[in-house]
């Protein structure tokens, strides 16, 4: 892939990145919109704002990238010849989105054969985008544009944990889990995709989740790994399918939870 090509999927994931922006935040927050339960686990909603957002994406990229795969949440596979799959994940957070609550995200990865190689976590109200890959790590926001730069962990017994879920996964994989929760300073919940922002940016250690599909997962492995951190599954392999996953800052601290992971 030559710098051209860097550039043109840079320059598409942007313009998706506005088009989801658009239709998420025409329900962000106002009036009362269609809420459906997908009978996945306890309570897995979709709203209208998470298939509005996918079907302007895949619009644009119908346009710009038609030789492209995509693999979308709310509207599946769709094939490609190019080698690329974008893929989407149109409201990361959608019983965030639903409460109100700004922690939700846009998640555009694109993958090739072995994994993301390119990801942008976008929230649209907060009005802060993250970006990685090609080698670019970056977010813009409020406070204009700053590198992406995880921290140097203080170690295990002084690392922030965030999750999405305080009842993770399995009762095997919420002891897995507690061994690390209990071992560190402070751990946080509720992020959904924002926490992998967060570890991105440095704010914080590790986030450990369970129970991922890989538009759960494309964007946030990219952006994380440009920004210097190191993100696996539960013994240490690709998490790029999903399932069980663990980011951390650095190589210490990923070293130290993978230890109590695995009991």
């Amino acid at each position: 892939m030559n710098d051209q090509d860097k550039r043109a999927i840079r320059a598409t994931a942007h313009v998706l990145a506005d088009a989801a922006r658009v239709e998420t935040l025409r329900y962000f927050r106002g009036a009362a919109f269609a809420l459906e339960d997908k009978g996945v686990g306890r309570f897995d909603p979709v709203t209208e704002a998470d298939r509005s957002s996918e079907r302007a994406m895949r619009a644009i990229l119908a346009e710009r990238r038609p030789d492209d795969g995509i693999l979308g949440e709310e509207y599946g596979v769709s094939a490609g010849t190019s080698g690329l799959t974008w893929v989407l994940d149109p409201v990361d957070g959608t019983r965030a989105f639903m409460s109100g609550i700004p922690m939700w995200g846009v998640l555009i990865g694109v993958w090739d054969a072995l994994g993301p190689i390119y990801g942008l976590i976008d929230q649209p109200y907060i009005g802060e985008r993250f970006e990685g890959g090609f080698g670019v790590a970056e977010m813009v926001g409020p406070h204009g544009t700053r590198p992406l730069r995880t921290r140097q962990s203080p170690g295990i017994a002084q690392a922030t944990m965030l999750s999405t879920f305080p009842e993770i996964g399995t009762s095997e994989e919420h002891a897995a889990f507690r061994r690390v929760a209990d071992r560190v300073r402070l751990v946080r919940y509720g992020l959904d995709c924002y926490g992998y922002a967060l570890l991105a940016a440095g704010q914080v250690d590790l986030v450990i989740e369970a129970g991922l599909q890989p538009y759960d997962v494309a964007a946030p492995i990219a952006v994380i790994e440009a920004a210097g951190g190191i993100v696996t599954d539960w013994q240490g392999g690709p998490a790029k399918d999903g399932g069980r996953l663990l980011a951390a800052a650095d190589a210490a601290i990923h070293a130290s939870a993978l230890e109590l992971l695995r009991g």
